[in-house]
């Protein structure tokens, strides 16, 4: 789930894949701003066939938590 998250960032923000790790904020490291990470959300539904909490997305900051928020909708 890692990598298949890397390749979405990638399409959102101009980094280098080798540059993304777990604990790479996704504002801070990787310079998403709101508008970009809303609409990463709205992929990540479509992708892993999830319903993203608006009120608990505030809460991830990094990719990791993206990782663990996404495995918990999904068990």
């Amino acid at each position: 789930m890692f990598e298949e998250l890397k390749e979405l960032i990638c399409e959102y923000v101009d980094v280098d894949p080798s540059a993304i790790k777990e604990e790479s904020r996704f504002i801070e490291d990787l310079g998403f701003n709101s508008y970009d990470f809303m609409s990463m959300v709205g992929e990540i539904e479509e992708t892993f066939d999830v319903e993203v909490e608006e009120r608990e997305v505030v809460n991830v900051k990094t990719v990791k938590d993206a990782v663990e928020y996404i495995q918990s909708l999904q068990d």
